[in-house]
């Protein structure tokens, strides 16, 4: 009879344990998973702000050159003038 009686007592008890440590192991894998998503939105976030700057200096190089090219065409035209006064 003890033998029935402590079969009883360990089958439920086991069953609990089990259903905690399942429950345990979930909630780990939930922090885990959230924990991951944050850093891989970081990274995004890092990556996108990273490429937005290169395009951002390219596109500020380039209208840098622009404007330093019409600055010299307009010296140019007026060194050019002042030559044709000059004569």
């Amino acid at each position: 009879m003890e033998h029935h009686v402590l079969l009883q007592i360990l089958i439920p008890a086991s069953g609990l344990v089990s259903g905690l440590i399942g429950a345990f192991v979930g909630l780990q894998n939930r922090a885990l998973l959230a924990e991951v998503r944050r850093e891989l939105a970081e990274l995004e976030n890092r990556i996108i702000t990273r490429i937005n700057g290169t395009y951002v200096r390219a596109g500020e190089c380039r209208l840098r050159e622009d404007n330093m090219h019409a600055r010299l065409e307009a010296l140019v035209e007026e060194v050019r003038n002042r030559n044709a006064a000059g004569l």
